[in-house]
């Protein structure tokens, strides 16, 4: 798993933003949550990087907009299974 840094501006009330931080955990993933609606000062932060809206998770270098899943895997180095799980049973008629 990622060893790199993981900082995830939320804000309040926003849905992606608890997906978000409810996959970091369920993936075991430490990360540092700065909140722009409680601290003006991590939003100007978030600015700086020509970002405007959250969820933002910056992990390293990369950064992912909003709550997409995927990326966040790819990113993190876990390994997708890709849409169909191994599980998953289609039926033709």
């Amino acid at each position: 798993m990622s060893q790199q840094e993981v900082v995830v501006y939320t804000s309040d009330h926003c849905t992606h933003c608890k997906n978000v931080l409810s996959k970091l955990n369920e993936w075991g993933i430490d990360y540092k949550e700065k909140n722009v609606t409680q601290n003006r000062s991590y939003f100007k932060e978030l600015q700086q990087q020509k970002v405007y809206g959250t969820p933002a998770t910056f992990i390293g270098d990369d950064k992912v907009l909003g709550y997409q899943e995927r990326s966040l895997k790819r990113v993190l180095g876990i390994e997708d299974a890709g849409r169909f799980q191994i599980t998953d049973t289609i039926h033709f008629s």
